[in-house]
């Protein structure tokens, strides 16, 4: 079953680049990639540009309307993502302890919903 793992940190909080933590940071993610990699489990990943480039859109009333920046104002946003193919939850959850940001933030884990065709 594929997984998404949203990782959501707070902006406040995160490590500038050329830091000694950031650095620490990038090879934590370095090693998940290559741990999801060697087991069969990577599908796609990426980091996220920060949530104020976000365009949010909605149709109503027949009329698509675009917002500039995140719909939700909340201190934790979503930052990047990985899609896991793992057998099960508990898999999935083993995987996702092994993201940086979970140590700081948060990663939400879901089951990508398969339609039959």
């Amino acid at each position: 079953m594929k997984y998404m793992a949203l990782i959501y940190t707070d902006p406040a909080t995160m490590n500038p680049p050329g830091s000694p933590d950031f650095g620490k940071m990038m090879d934590g993610y370095k090693n998940a990639n290559e741990t999801y990699r060697r087991d069969g489990v990577y599908v796609a990943g990426d980091a996220l540009q920060a949530a104020t480039t976000a365009t949010t859109v909605r149709i109503r009333n027949g009329k698509t309307e675009t917002m500039d920046g995140p719909f939700a104002e909340t201190k934790e946003q979503l930052a990047g993502f990985y899609i896991l193919d793992c057998a099960n939850l508990d898999d999935a959850v083993r995987y996702a302890a092994l993201i940086p940001g979970a140590a700081h933030g948060a990663v939400e884990i879901r089951p990508i919903m398969v339609f039959d065709r």
